[in-house]
């Protein structure tokens, strides 16, 4: 017998780890760090980034948003921390002689400066601030002898004092607060820890209406600012312009004149030449096509327009090319141009989606995600990516589920893209309990990356025996702004059809169950998840609606961004058609709502009113009072969640209400529990 048992257990130990490995969790998403703000040195000799974590509620940290911790990389696997654990920093950058690296941060209860910290080490120390006010953003001369920032608008005494007496009425959309220009002078190697060789009188320019960016050209004397008229929403995304300013005179030389939205802006390194990400007109969906700017004219060309792909992100190299992350349906690829626009090289990452890239001396490193792990950090030389950076290591010991991506034929014959996440263990006959995970915007798209999060049911989804799958459905990204142009003046037509068309092929390949078909996604997302529960009730078994559209016409009336929505969307006002509005409203459609929904929303939301969630639930609640539905709110929460309780929570009501009614199929069942997260890291059952 003893003989049988060591057999056994030498057996054991020759099983690959991997046999042991478990589903993700909840628990598991909360307590995922991330790669954050990166910036790499002038010589190229080490990179700077950020790394974010929410307290884990689960093990009874105490509730907060995300917490900022700098690392430097030297190299792969060569990383260190670089500030105490109580700093929390954010806007990180290299100063150009590569002395200093700096950041915003605000200590204890002082207001948010520039700090900085010797990269040959020593304290950190307060570089520049300006009195009684918060840097917003930060930018280096390239003498490295002063620091520009962008700080909030001046203390309000009056209204402080009109407050203190109780009068703290709101003036909506009047009391625009513009962010101010400063240049203050940098003694980058005096200071102490707790004190401050900060330029005591900062230089103020005067700018044009509401600045959100700035960057400086290598003359010294020429700033690039993004700029609107005030900092409404709508503003940012409708007549958010490049503006071209004379730091000697103060003046505005010229405004690049472009037409639509306004994304990622870069300065070549002779500061002749601009790059700019920026949608080709008014009615372009999304900021996606690259264009180059000529400084002194502000003419602009631009180089992808049409083609079916979205540039993310690009960054100047020291030799004057242009390299650019592009994304080209579900897949991802690093481009670089040369100085005339022409394409110099392409690199394929393989199964890597790339996000961002930087570049300093002859490093250029990009952020990269893939199906088994969040974003770390790469290295690109040679045609080649090599992983710098290893977080969340605990993710090895996870099974995931097969992820791929698909393509179908929707009911008119257009092709459309998606990526499937298959269930762990054996294919149940008949199909899988499947959850369609529909995207906002809906100019925005799924790469094949990390798919799992607080309200992506992903890999957790996998792990309890469901399909789960994204579609890029007409209006997504990245397959050309043709195709995320095909939703517009057609809400819920053609957009949303293309969700069930994917349910008919996973159904018709075996993967899917007809009858346990859910739907979930936030904001637009949310609006598919309604109109599925509603509309298209007898599509979906369940439903799971965040910050979503319930009333096209009352939403118009309670957003921040109604222009924008006429000029992406709806191309047209809904006095020019309301009841072609209310047609497609969810809650015109409540008669036909047998779909048990859970509908969750930030108490604070301005972009989709909380009001639009009260409106269908109410509807719902009245009209087919037999019909499961549930209302939830996160106080202090706006268009999606940023606190580690309310996130958490919202994943296990997801997935308990899903497995309350998808799994079971039963669109009668009993409500869930109402308060799934006060059973902190318990089995669910």
């Amino acid at each position: 017998m003893r003989t049988l048992r060591t057999a056994l257990l030498t057996a054991s130990l020759l099983i690959p780890a991997a046999a042991f490995a478990r589903p993700m969790t909840a628990e598991d998403v909360a307590k995922l760090e991330t790669v954050g703000a990166l910036a790499v040195s002038p010589d190229g000799g080490r990179v700077a980034f950020t790394t974010a974590r929410l307290p884990d509620v689960t093990e009874g940290e105490e509730d907060g948003s995300f917490k900022q911790e700098l690392k430097v990389a030297f190299g792969k696997d060569n990383v260190r921390s670089f500030l105490p654990d109580d700093v929390s920093p954010s806007d990180i950058g290299f100063s150009p002689d590569g002395r200093m690296l700096s950041f915003v941060w605000a200590q204890d209860d002082e207001d948010r400066a520039v700090w900085g910290i010797p990269v040959d080490g020593g304290a950190q120390r307060k570089l520049a601030l300006v009195e009684d006010a918060d840097v917003r953003s930060h930018a280096w001369s390239p003498d490295s002898a002063s620091i520009y920032m962008l700080v909030s608008a001046e203390e309000d005494e009056g209204r402080e004092d009109e407050a203190d007496a109780g009068f703290t009425a709101i003036v909506y959309e009047e009391e625009a607060r513009l962010n101010r220009l400063y240049r203050a002078k940098v003694n980058a190697m005096g200071g102490a820890m707790h004190g401050t060789s900060a330029d005591p009188q900062p230089q103020e320019f005067a700018i044009p209406g509401y600045v959100s960016a700035i960057r400086i050209a290598s003359d010294n004397a020429t700033a690039i600012i993004d700029t609107a008229p005030t900092p409404n929403v709508d503003d940012s995304y409708t007549v958010k312009r490049v503006n071209v300013l004379d730091l000697n005179s103060g003046e505005v030389r010229r405004v690049v004149e472009t037409p639509g939205k306004l994304g990622d802006v870069e300065i070549s390194p002779d500061g002749k030449t601009l790059s700019m990400i920026a949608g080709v007109d008014i009615n372009d969906p999304a900021e996606t096509t690259l264009h180059l700017v000529d400084v002194t004219s502000g003419q602009y060309r631009a180089l992808n327009a049409g083609a079916a792909e979205a540039t993310q992100d690009a960054e100047y190299l020291s030799d004057g090319r242009l390299a650019a992350i592009i994304h080209q349906g579900a897949q991802s690829l690093l481009r670089v141009y040369n100085p005339d626009g022409t394409v110099a090289e392409e690199a394929d990452p393989g199964d890597l989606i790339l996000t961002r890239i930087e570049a300093g001396g002859d490093l250029v490193i990009v952020k990269a995600e893939s199906p088994s792990h969040p974003t770390e950090l790469y290295q690109y030389a040679n045609g080649a990516f090599t992983r710098w950076t290893t977080h969340n290591s605990w993710l090895s010991d996870i099974d995931f589920g097969t992820q791929r991506t698909l393509t179908y034929t929707a009911r008119d014959g257009a092709e459309i893209e998606g990526i499937l996440i298959e269930p762990l263990g054996r294919k149940p006959l008949g199909g899988a309990p499947t959850i369609m995970m529909v995207h906002g915007g809906p100019e925005a798209h799924y790469s094949n990356g990390w798919l799992t999060g607080y309200s992506l049911p992903g890999q957790m989804g996998a792990g309890e025996g469901y399909a789960v799958f994204y579609p890029n459905y007409r209006g997504s990204t990245a397959y050309g702004t043709a195709f995320s142009k095909a939703h517009q003046n057609d809400y819920a037509g053609k957009e949303f059809n293309d969700i069930v068309d994917a349910k008919r092929h996973l159904v018709a390949e075996g993967i899917t169950d007809p009858d346990r078909t859910g739907i979930t996604g936030g904001s637009y997302g949310g609006y598919a998840s309604a109109w599925g529960a509603t509309a298209l009730s007898e599509e979906y078994a369940a439903a799971v609606m965040f910050v979503g559209i319930s009333n096209q016409i009352s939403k118009f009336g309670t957003t921040d961004i109604p222009v924008e929505m006429y000029n992406v969307h709806s191309r047209k006002w809904p006095w020019e058609d309301w009841q072609g509005m209310l047609d497609v409203s969810p809650i015109y459609h409540v008669d036909k709502a047998e779909t048990p929904i859970l509908i969750m929303h930030g108490a604070d939301d301005t972009r989709v009113a909380p009001s639009q969630s009260y409106e269908l639930y109410r509807n719902i609640k009245v009209r087919k009072p037999d019909t499961p539905v549930r209302l939830v709110l996160y106080p202090g929460e706006g268009h999606g969640n940023r606190k580690a309780a309310s996130r958490y929570d919202y994943n296990k009501r997801m997935l308990r209400w899903f497995d309350a009614y998808l799994k079971s199929g039963d669109r009668k069942a009993e409500l869930p529990p109402s308060r799934p997260a006060l059973e902190l890291g318990s089995d669910k059952d």
